[in-house]
């Protein structure tokens, strides 16, 4: 019987889902590991071939790792809530709950088409009540909770009211707005419940503030940074702008310090490290504080000072001016009326761009001026006030001291308006060397510090400004607190009330808080979100719930909890389940969610860590960032006229320099082998169905170039149809074979072929000439074992560190061997069918039934490797007869060269050539040859 790969996978893709094969449980004879995957959003595209790479590498681990003896966690679900659905929903009306259901369906039959290892008895879905009632509840408990600096955790709001009720605020260290009040216990006493309220918002680590967000009005929503590009939305390319608005936050900053250090105990890509880093940005510094002079009214302002974070602070006498953001708070207060329109149109051009693209762009210098003045605390001298969009109010105190002498952007700025340049530092040295604090470099013309190196400077300037009350040595991080609001429907609700205007938790044993039904999915005609379309839906039937729902991180941060409890309906995962699967030893998924999902997970991990619930401190102990698979795209060349205009003439690759022509991308589906089938064309073009194609002997020939996987580009290759071709195996295995899983590689389905022959020759060794299977218990020759043992090894080692291409690569030289060798010994198949299953699980599983086990393949051994067999303790040696080499003997290496010449003289194939004549002489050299001489 011939390989029918279509029978073969239906029949164990049905038995692996009805025996549930792979279902995990608590197994503590055996160790754990926990194997996950980033969970896919389900778009209405389905997979293409680029989207399984990183599962199918995942489930070769997984699978191998069970054959090691690994209680194995492998689950899989989706990522459902989210912008796409909900767009749909109001370009059809359709509720996005139907559309997402239906995407899951279209994921889930092509996930199960490949033949993964997963446990659908855990699937997880975030838009479904019974998840996000505990994203909820995480959110609640965050809400309760604030993080005390001296134990440096987060603990509940309780332990800091108590320190309210004895000793009033004066010792408390928390990470907190700046605003908060200095009262003693008596003050607390005498606050009432909702002044208290209003004061722990800004201790919470869940908190509402005030935040500039980028706001697209024709989304109706807050965007992501990652979803703006170039001032407008990545979805519609709509234009989006920089807006104030009430928002909740969660306080991320409070654990910067954690998340960095963290980062040295984790094995995780260097570059999604490093991207980590930057993106906390810890800084060691200074906090300076510059007076406010300005013709301006600002006696109600709370403070006469802008607060100043600078990295070098020994650069302080060669302020020439100082820049605010924007959107900074004082910027109205301290624009005089001279400068009032330089001012808001500067601030309305600010708006149109993203914080990415403020902070991307280094070469543009913009600014105007507020016509208000601060003084230097140091030198005493008054300069002016900017504002400028390189300058961000989320970062430091969102204000900044312009330093031309020692920055290339601020001496760029100030030459670009005219602005002073203060000279204070040796003309030898440059910004790098005096910013290292091991050069000896001396300071000129700089006030007190005249003549000290740099780390003497540093130190007397903050002992200096602390003295003056003036300013102190701090450390600052980049990092801002994150925005958890989204003025969108399709999303978590937040459990969250308003009395009196101050928000409070809903009861716990009221959640999952779920989404009401509205009549569109579009924004209230009054501007509020779309929550705000629900009748009647009030809390206790009077008091307005949030109206915003959760970003899309909210649920994706914390869902490998979950798989390991999947349906735990009192709590989100029970103690016992989080003790036994601890963490993720291997996660997989891409590097583009390093500074989002990935962070903001770990910060949920830290908090709940803090708060008792789970054990670990980082949740993802590897880290692997797969790939992508890049589109082969393929072009037909239209002939241009004379007056540019395109023809109804399309000329072949090989001919098109012959005339003037415009490349048009054609569907890489109706290519094989970059030859055009020209019917299917004309039904893909219709326009083109009398056109008159200029072929190469009988051909059309396409063009290839390499891009992006994209629709648009007609270059995405459904893996549905190559598993209806070539089978699931073929694909898991040609997709690990394309290269390394971290690189990305071009996807050419030309080269799927070759591992389709290898899985049928791989399917003969099993068989007959006739095509029945037929396997002997004949002891194995040291070839067979050989053959078998390099490939054990092989695989081993190569699985272990990730290189799944060259085991591909290996398994099809070990079946050319044991080809060759007529090998059909069952002790050697058995364990081949072993090692290759966790590539090609659904064959090897025929094979392995086939082979008399009545057992799933999942529950077997993986062989073990014996060096031994690779020893090398015979030769084949030439035998050569008056110089001419007349066959080959395979000898021991052990014999001695008399031994030697007698085994070959005694061979009745060696007397053949000798006639009966006796030598004269016979020449030995051993390991290489035996010459007889007549």
């Amino acid at each position: 019987m011939d390989y029918q790969f279509k029978e073969i996978e239906q029949k164990w893709q049905k038995f692996w889902a009805e025996n549930q094969t792979f279902k995990a449980e608590k197994d503590s004879n055996k160790p754990k590991f926990y194997v996950l995957d980033m969970f896919p959003y389900p778009s209405g595209a389905g997979l293409h071939v680029g989207h399984p790479l990183g599962y199918i590498a995942s489930d070769v681990f997984a699978r191998y790792k069970r054959l090691k003896g690994f209680n194995v966690l492998h689950p899989m679900g989706y990522d459902s809530f989210g912008l796409p659905a909900e767009q749909y929903a109001i370009q059809t009306g359709q509720h996005p709950a139907l559309t997402t259901e239906a995407n899951i369906n279209t994921y889930r039959k092509q996930l199960d088409r490949i033949g993964f290892s997963f446990d659908w008895s855990r699937e997880v879905r975030t838009s479904e009540p019974e998840y996000y009632k505990w994203t909820q509840w995480i959110f609640m408990q965050l809400f309760n909770s604030w993080y005390n600096l001296e134990t440096d955790r987060a603990e509940d709001i309780s332990t800091l009211i108590d320190k309210f009720n004895t000793a009033g605020s004066a010792d408390v260290k928390a990470v907190c707005d700046e605003d908060v009040k200095s009262f003693m216990p008596s003050d607390w006493a005498t606050m009432t419940p909702e002044q208290k309220q209003e004061e722990l918002l800004k201790y919470r680590l869940t908190y509402l503030k005030e935040s500039t967000v980028n706001w697209c009005a024709a989304l109706g929503t807050v965007l992501a940074n990652d979803e703006v590009k170039d001032g407008y939305s990545e979805r519609g390319g709509h234009p989006v702008e920089q807006k104030k608005m009430m928002q909740w936050s969660m306080r991320i900053s409070a654990y910067a310090e954690r998340l960095l250090q963290g980062l040295n105990t984790i094995d995780w890509p260097e570059p999604v490290k490093e991207m980590q880093r930057n993106w906390i940005g810890k800084s060691v510094g200074a906090s300076v504080r510059f007076d406010i002079e300005t013709s301006n009214d600002i006696s109600t302002l709370s403070q006469n000072y802008i607060e100043v974070f600078t990295t070098r602070v020994d650069t302080i006498f060669g302020v020439s001016y100082l820049v605010l953001a924007p959107e900074h708070e004082l910027v109205a207060a301290l624009t005089t009326p001279a400068q009032q329109n330089d001012i808001s149109n500067y601030i309305a051009q600010t708006k149109k761009k993203s914080e990415l693209d403020r902070m991307a762009d280094t070469k543009t210098v913009s600014g105007a001026f507020t016509g208000s003045y601060v003084v230097n605390p140091v030198s005493g001298e008054r300069v002016q006030l900017w504002i400028a969009d390189y300058v961000l109010a989320g970062y430091g105190t969102g204000a900044v001291m312009g330093v031309p002498s020692g920055d290339q952007r601020d001496w760029l700025f100030a030459r670009h308006f005219n602005l002073p340049i203060v000279q204070i530092l040796d003309a030898q040295l440059d910004i790098e060397t005096q910013a290292d604090a091991t050069k000896e470099g001396k300071y000129i013309n700089s006030g007190f510090i005249n003549g000290m190196n740099y780390t003497e400077a540093v130190q007397t300037l903050n002992t200096w400004l602390e003295e003056k009350a003036v300013g102190k040595a701090k450390v600052n991080y980049r990092m801002r607190d994150a925005i958890f609001g989204r003025q969108r429907y399709w999303g978590e609700p937040i459990p969250v009330y308003f009395k009196d205007g101050l928000p409070y938790l809903i009861k716990e044993e009221e959640l999952p808080l779920m989404l009401p039904e509205i009549d569109k999915y579009l924004p209230t005609e009054t501007g509020e979100p779309p929550l705000g379309r629900a009748e009647g839906w009030k809390y206790e039937d009077q008091y307005e719930y949030e109206l915003s729902t959760m970003p899309g991180w909210a649920g994706s941060s914390w869902y490998w909890y979950r798989y390991m409890d999947a349906q735990n309906e009192s709590e989100f995962a029970s103690e016992e389940a989080i003790a036994y699967w601890k963490d993720v030893d291997l996660y997989i998924g891409g590097a583009e969610h390093a500074t989002g999902h990935l962070l903001y997970s770990r910060f949920w991990n830290k908090f709940l860590k803090d708060i008792g619930h789970v054990q670990e401190e980082e949740p993802f102990k590897k880290l692997i960032n797969q790939g992508m698979i890049q589109g082969r795209s393929n072009f037909v060349y239209r002939v241009i006229d004379e007056e540019g205009r395109g023809t109804n003439t399309l000329v072949s690759y090989g001919l098109r320099k012959e005339y003037k022509t415009s490349a048009l991308h054609v569907d890489v589906n109706i290519v094989e082998n970059e030859i055009l089938n020209i019917p299917q064309f004309k039904l893909f073009r219709p326009e083109f169905a009398e056109a008159e194609f200029i072929l190469e002997n009988g051909r059309y020939i396409c063009g290839v170039e390499v891009e992006k996987m994209s629709k648009s580009k007609f270059n995405v290759v459904n893996p549905d149809v190559l598993i209806e071709s070539y089978g699931a195996d073929t694909l898991r295995m040609y997709e690990m074979f394309l290269g390394p899983l971290e690189q990305s590689k071009p996807w050419n389905t030309n080269g799927i072929e070759g591992v389709f022959k290898f899985l049928r020759k791989f399917w003969r060794l099993f068989h007959n000439e006739t095509g029945v299977f037929h396997v002997s218990d004949s002891v194995p020759a040291k070839a067979e074992l050989k053959a078998l043992h390099k490939i054990i090894k092989k695989v081993q080692d190569d699985v272990e560190r990730f290189s799944f291409n060259t085991s591909v690569s290996s398994f099809m030289i070990a079946v050319n061997e044991l080809t060759e060798l007529k090998c059909k010994n069952r002790q050697i198949l058995e364990d081949l069918v072993v090692v290759l299953s966790p590539y090609a699980p659904h064959i090897t599983e025929e094979l392995w039934a086939l082979l008399g086990h009545e057992d799933s393949l999942s529950a077997a051994s993986y062989p073990t490797f014996n060096p031994a067999y690779l020893v090398e303790d015979e030769f084949s040696y030439p035998i050569s007869v008056n110089g001419k080499t007349r066959l080959n003997m395979s000898l021991s290496l052990t014999l001695e060269a008399k031994e030697i010449e007698e085994t070959v003289l005694a061979d009745e194939n060696v007397q053949k050539y000798l006639e009966g004549n006796t030598p004269k002489k016979v020449i030995v050299v051993k390991g290489r040859i035996v010459n007889i001489v007549l």
